[in-house]
């Protein structure tokens, strides 16, 4: 009797440990179950070996058992190898984008969102099976970066329940679940899926006011100049467009997290500029877009020249001319100054894209600054460039060169400034300010933020596509903003890389690949078949 239940131990803790095994694999969730499972198979298993261990020695001293255990201990290491390498390679999940696009890589500001998470998010996928796949390769890269990203893939015919729960209404729908924050989205793009993600981290948007009233850019224009792309661009990044009469108003409204004064024909007024001036004393934010003169009379902007003095940032008269080679790669000519490596500055931080920019001027720090603010370079031309003094022989004759001798300058050329200094005065309205300010902006004390660009140009609707532009744009806005875990390079749309080909080169592609190729194998084996019968 004694025996048999020696023996029943034996069988029953092999197969409690086999078990265990399996169900690791086919039910992991039920994790606990299988690990008490396997403690049990191995202690049946040690009861077995201690009453039985005359016989196992009896039995193992045969030559036949001791080959036997040889190959059996063999087989066991090797298993123990591989399921120390599964474990390793489950533990330490790696993946390498090849794409010369990087196109399965997420973008850094996507990365840096992710990892700037401090609460769980839900990622809800609604549609059916056959929509999942497409978005599966990307939603996988955003909960290997953060172990706060959960997604789930709903089958709206299959959980009409959790469907109307979120109000889906149509295949294809992503929900980002972020605390009590709910943000809807119909997209598969790493860009698209990104903007919602921030909306839902977030929560209430912010407001930019573009000024109007002085022959500045229209953000409602879908015009070569307009300015309508740039809008989408910004209500991407969470923020809210407006327009600002100033000379209308006492004062810029307490909402505005940025305020945009966008290629300026006019000057402003004084009480303009007074305005101007109590939001950036109360810590406001604003960014200047200011091209060239149109010619050596124009009327100077005296005003809006006197305000950005106060932050030590000076415009100069002069046009920005480029002869280095980063206009060839872009198909632009000498007016369009490139810029292709950046001033240490958290705006071009990692900032790797050329960006361009039609007819701009140089802006110049004050030295020593202004009454402790200092203006620090952010974007800057090449060493080929040089700042032409002599604007009407540019634009009507269309040809110059480098002269010392009557005012031109050698590059680089500076052409973006900031500048960030303490807020003189507590802001007016401390509720809407924080309402308006994020977690992190609202910890810090109330900032002042100046940023001028030499150029309007850059971002309208014909210039916002290239290269950088867009980018170096949306990292302004959000410096600015003091929005910086904001300022990152953005996704970019995948490059099309399809032949297209002509009816010449399809009918040549078709001769050699179904009759010249066949025809060539073809030839050799009967030439070699003749040979040999020869």
């Amino acid at each position: 009797m004694l025996h048999t239940i020696i023996g029943g131990l034996g069988w029953a803790g092999a197969g409690l440990v086999v078990l265990a095994v399996a169900g690791r694999f086919l039910r992991a969730e039920w994790l606990d179950v299988w690990y008490w499972c396997a403690v049990a198979g191995l202690v049946c298993v040690a009861l077995y070996l201690l009453a039985s261990w005359r016989e196992a020695i009896r039995v193992f001293s045969h030559r036949r058992a001791k080959y036997g255990s040889m190959a059996a201990a063999s087989t066991l290491a090797i298993l123990a190898i591989l399921i120390s390498i599964n474990y390793i390679a489950a533990r330490q999940n790696r993946r390498w984008d090849l794409t010369a696009a990087r196109q399965f890589t997420l973008s850094d500001q996507t990365t840096q969102i992710l990892q700037a998470l401090d609460s769980p998010m839900s990622i809800l996928v609604f549609g059916r099976d056959d929509d999942f796949l497409r978005f599966r390769s990307r939603l996988v890269e955003y909960e290997d970066i953060s172990d706060r990203v959960s997604v789930r893939y709903i089958d709206i015919d299959k959980e009409p329940l959790e469907a109307n729960r979120y109000q889906i209404q149509s295949y294809g729908t992503v929900v980002f679940e972020y605390g009590d924050r709910v943000e809807r989205v119909i997209a598969d793009t790493e860009q698209e899926l990104t903007n919602a993600m921030i909306r839902a981290v977030e929560g209430e948007s912010r407001t930019v006011y573009f000024l109007e009233g002085h022959g500045e850019r229209s953000v409602v224009s879908a015009e070569r100049d307009g300015y309508n792309a740039v809008v989408s661009a910004l209500e991407g990044d969470n923020f809210t467009v407006d327009t600002l009469v100033l000379a209308q108003l006492d004062d810029v409204p307490d909402d505005a997290s940025v305020v945009v004064v966008a290629g300026p024909t006019i000057d402003l007024l004084p009480g303009e500029v007074d305005a101007l001036k109590r939001y950036l004393d109360r810590g406001g934010k604003t960014l200047f877009l200011v091209d060239p003169p149109a010619s050596s009379d124009a009327p100077a902007l005296v005003n809006l020249e006197g305000l950005l003095a106060e932050w030590a940032i000076e415009l100069a008269s002069d046009v920005v001319v480029d002869a280095g080679e980063m206009g060839r790669v872009l198909g632009t000519d000498a007016s369009v100054p490139v810029a292709a490596s950046y001033p240490d500055h958290a705006i071009t931080e990692r900032f790797n894209y050329l960006t361009a920019f039609p007819l701009a001027r140089s802006v110049a720090a004050t030295p020593g600054g202004v009454d402790g603010r200092i203006a620090e370079a952010f974007v800057e031309t090449g060493a080929r460039s040089w700042a032409e003094a002599d604007i009407d022989r540019l634009t009507t004759a269309g040809e110059v060169e480098l002269d010392e001798a009557e005012g031109d300058r050698p590059g680089p050329i500076v052409i973006g400034l900031a500048v960030a200094a303490p807020a003189e005065t507590e802001p007016a309205d401390a509720e809407t300010a924080a309402d308006v300010a994020t977690p992190a902006a609202d910890a810090l004390p109330p900032e002042t933020r100046v940023a001028v660009i030499g150029d309007a140009d850059f971002v309208a609707n014909f210039a916002l596509g290239i290269q950088g532009n867009s980018d170096l744009f949306l990292n302004t806005m959000n410096w600015l903003a003091q929005q910086e875990n904001l300022v990152a390079i953005r996704a970019r749309e995948p490059e099309d890389r399809r032949i297209t080909l002509t009816a010449g080169q399809q009918q040549r592609i078709f001769w050699l690949s179904l009759l010249f190729l066949p025809g060539a194998v073809l030839g050799t084996g009967i030439y070699t078949w003749w040979q040999r019968r020869a």
